[in-house]
């Protein structure tokens, strides 16, 4: 993959392994992505073993993609180490909030997406799971993750076994505000989802889901206010037993 312009998630893999040496070097090369006060505020564990993939696989709603992948790689918000440290060396370290949690996950978001992008390169397929923090506290068992640590990203990894579709995606003009920002009018609005709406397989996904907009099928199906205010609910519950959140 030499462009992003055609990248695509791959959940299908190949039994070919992914070299031992070629991950550590990729997981080396995305050292060097932005971090946050040159502390590199995250930790990613490597999973290889069928049964501890077997394990994962609940936490992720069962996507086949995490039994069938060579690799799964969970990406932590760390400030465990960076603790460990400054106590380690006369320090006063005062990272048990949730403004020390932003910015360990937010460390280990970009240094997650700097990963994908090399391994992509070198022609790896990778698929990002959102599943990471809907149930955070059965990966932390399954992981064995201390306080101070915390999952924020998963992504499987191996060689592609298939050559899906290209996603839509909005026109650029939907996320670029000039300036300031410019909030959406009901014309915008229009005129900026037109496409995405009028694709033969978004109309498909309506009506195989018997409802009258794409829009509809995100907020009554997919992602409800019922399950986003449990799994916040779980989440902060996660937070806290962590010790981000009092």
């Amino acid at each position: 993959m030499k462009n992003l312009s055609s990248r695509r998630s791959i959940r299908r893999y190949t039994e070919q392994p992914v070299d031992d040496a070629l991950l550590t070097s990729l997981l080396a090369q995305a050292e060097r992505t932005q971090t946050m006060g040159n502390l590199q505020l995250y930790s990613v564990v490597v999973t290889r073993d069928n049964d501890m993939k077997r394990q994962l696989a609940p936490a992720h709603f069962n996507q086949p993609m995490v039994t069938g992948a060579p690799v799964v790689l969970t990406f932590c918000a760390d400030f465990r180490r960076t603790t460990r440290w400054a106590e380690e060396r006369q320090g006063h370290p005062g990272y048990d909030n949730l403004l020390s949690f932003l910015n360990a996950a937010t460390d280990a978001l970009l240094y997650c997406q700097t990963f994908c992008n090399l391994a992509e390169e070198e022609g790896l397929g990778v698929c990002f799971l959102g599943t990471t923090v809907y149930q955070p506290e059965a990966i932390i068992d399954t992981l064995q993750l201390p306080k101070l640590v915390f999952p924020v990203a998963t992504i499987t990894l191996g060689w592609p076994d298939e050559q899906p579709a290209l996603s839509d995606r909005l026109p650029i003009e939907a996320i670029v505000h000039s300036e300031t920002y410019h909030d959406y009018t009901p014309e915008r609005i229009d005129q900026l989802y037109a496409v995405k709406e009028a694709l033969a397989e978004n109309r498909h996904f309506v009506e195989i889901n018997h409802k009258q907009t794409l829009a509809q099928v995100f907020t009554d199906i997919r992602y409800t206010r019922k399950d986003n205010e449990a799994i916040s609910a779980g989440l902060i519950q996660a937070l806290r037993r962590q010790g981000f959140l009092e």
